[in-house]
C-alpha cells in the first residue's frame, strides 16, 4: 500500500509566493505575469517579476502546448519578445522530441540481433 502524504509534505513555500495575472490577445497565446508577494500579500520588491508565455502549435498529431519564460522587465517588453521566445521554445521542444525518438529507437530489441540468449523453447525461428 502506498504511503499517504501528510499536510507537512504538501505545504507551500511562504517565502516564494507570487500573484498571477494573465494577459491574452485571444488569438496567439497568453502571458502570465508573476509578481512576487510576501506571505501577507504585500509586494516583495526584493524579487523580480517573472513573465511566462503560453501558446499552442498545431501538428499532425494535434495541438502541442508550449510554455516558456520571457526575460523582460515590463509587460510591453514581454509582448514584444513573445514570438521570438515561442519559436525558441518550439525549436527546443523539437530537439527534445528528436532525442527521445533516437533513444527509443536505440533501445528496440530486434529478433536475431544477438540480445539475451533464448530460454527453453525461445529459439523458435520461422524460415
Amino acid at each position: 500500500m502506498a504511503d499517504r502524504l501528510t499536510g507537512k509534505e504538501i505545504s507551500m513555500a511562504t517565502n516564494d509566493l507570487y500573484r498571477e495575472e494573465s494577459f491574452t490577445d485571444r488569438r496567439v497565446g497568453s502571458i502570465q505575469r508573476l509578481s512576487p508577494v510576501t506571505a501577507s500579500g504585500d509586494a516583495d520588491d526584493s524579487r523580480d517579476v517573472i513573465y511566462l508565455g503560453q501558446t499552442q502549435i498545431m501538428t499532425p498529431g494535434g495541438a502541442l502546448p508550449l510554455s516558456f519564460e520571457i526575460p523582460a522587465d515590463s509587460l510591453s517588453a514581454a509582448v514584444a519578445q513573445f514570438g521570438e521566445r515561442a519559436e525558441a521554445a518550439l525549436q527546443d521542444t523539437m530537439r527534445q522530441l528528436e532525442e527521445m525518438r533516437r533513444e527509443q529507437a536505440s533501445s528496440l530489441i530486434v529478433p536475431g540481433s544477438g540480445g539475451a540468449a533464448p530460454g527453453p523453447g525461445g529459439g523458435i525461428q520461422i524460415p
